[in-house]
């Protein structure tokens, strides 16, 4: 007698699939997070030093601040240090 074992097609089709979409996970996980850390250029979203009336960097949802209220600060979106009292057109009021 012969202790072989006949596998459908489909069962062999969707354990292939299934496979196939494990092995491309890992890749797509690294590039989203990639993505979600890259910053933009203070340009690109014309930003300036100076409030935009009371929309400033230190009352935006994206700011954090320096080790002083008026210290430089760093951005969750912008590159680089940011003014306090600086604006950009991606400003977040806080809730």
């Amino acid at each position: 007698m012969s202790n072989s074992r006949c596998v459908s097609r489909r069962t062999f089709i969707g354990g292939a699939a299934l496979l196939a979409g494990a092995a491309a996970t890992p890749g797509l996980i690294v590039t989203q997070t990639a993505l979600a850390q890259q910053k933009v250029p203070p340009a690109s979203v014309k930003y300036q030093d100076k409030p935009n009336g009371k929309q400033q960097c230190n009352n935006c949802l994206q700011f954090v601040p320096g080790s002083t209220p008026t210290a430089m600060g760093t951005c969750k979106v912008v590159d680089g240090t940011v003014s306090p009292s600086g604006y950009c057109i991606i400003w977040v009021a806080k809730p």
